[in-house]
């Protein structure tokens, strides 16, 4: 009879540029997608993770996508004290195999981004809006994912390009920076239409 081994599961911790978020990596696919949770009721309501970590009382905010999960801190809070228990609880979890994300979530986000496309932009924006969201998907996304965060494109209008940051990007202190000197440039060089580039408030 084949036995067959479970792969032992490991996780470690990485730094982002947000110093109150913490990005949690494991050797395991822990959700194909992007799962932000900034409340204990959205995290009940589509992340039996995510709810479990909001029971944790330093836990201002969770991300999920891919292998890794990113948790912001609430700013009392000290990395030195909760790091190493926040550690051993995920990986826990994961080697428990319990639920990460509900199989509806992905349906609710496509449902909540149809509302939100309308009013987006101008039609006849249509190809500098594609232009747009093709540089942001190739070139920004990668590296902002590194740090434990995620962009999305929200909004052009005459000129000006909105994005919303998510994860360790939401609220961090260097994003503004990155925003203004990496991704503003960049998107103004490769389409000169653009003007500006602001992050949503979320």
């Amino acid at each position: 009879m084949e036995v067959t081994t479970k792969q032992p599961v490991l996780l470690y911790t990485e730094q982002t540029p947000n110093p109150e978020s913490l990005k949690f990596v494991s050797n395991k696919m822990l959700y194909r997608g992007i799962a932000e949770f900034k409340t204990k009721e959205q995290a009940e309501k589509w992340s039996p993770l995510a709810a479990a970590l909001f029971e944790k009382a330093y836990v201002q905010a969770v991300y999920i996508s891919n292998n890794f999960v990113t948790i912001t801190k609430k700013s009392t809070e000290s990395w030195h004290e909760i790091m190493l228990p926040a550690k051993d609880f995920i990986k826990s979890y994961i080697e428990e195999e319990k639920a990460i994300v509900s199989e509806l979530y992905a349906d609710h986000i496509q449902e909540e981004e149809k509302i939100q496309d309308q009013g987006k932009y101008d039609e006849k924006d249509t190809e500098i809006v594609r232009r747009i969201k093709e540089m942001i998907n190739n070139y920004v996304k990668p590296a902002v994912e590194m740090d434990g965060g995620n962009i999305e494109f929200k909004s052009y209008h005459q000129g000006v390009v909105t994005v919303m940051m998510q994860g360790s990007c939401s609220g961090c202190p260097s994003s503004t920076v990155t925003l203004k000197s990496g991704i503003e440039g960049l998107l103004k060089r490769m389409v000169p239409e653009v003007t500006e580039v602001v992050a949503e408030a979320c």
